[in-house]
């Protein structure tokens, strides 16, 4: 059960970095049409991971994870709007940044699986 809620706080920063990142995009670019979804979306997942924060004790490690779940959120976003708009410039670093982010996370999180484990 915990694996379950330290996976959904990894989630949830992860539609936090895509929400921010879209927000942005939809407020300040002329290239995005605007959309309210990504606001919404930004508030509610802040307010689920402060109120995770104020309920329950993070493990050791656990922020780190959630930080980079974040970025790694951001950069998705990043590189899929420019997939999508090719106007805006490429979208090779934050494709290869967000490989190699999702693989440190990968291996964080088979790390922390094998000291629970033991």
């Amino acid at each position: 059960m915990k694996q379950l809620q330290e996976r959904g706080t990894l989630v949830l920063a992860w539609v936090a970095g895509l929400s921010i990142n879209g927000t942005f995009a939809a407020l300040f670019s002329s290239v995005v049409p605007f959309s309210i979804f990504p606001l919404i979306a930004l508030v509610l997942a802040l307010y689920c991971l402060h109120q995770r924060y104020q309920n329950r004790t993070m493990p050791v490690g656990l922020p780190s994870l959630a930080a980079a779940c974040f970025v790694l959120g951001v950069l998705v976003y990043s590189a899929v709007v420019r997939v999508e708009y090719p106007a805006i410039g490429s979208n090779f670093l934050p494709s290869i940044l967000s490989v190699a982010l999702l693989f440190w996370i990968g291996f964080r999180v088979r790390a922390r699986r094998a000291q629970t484990v033991e």
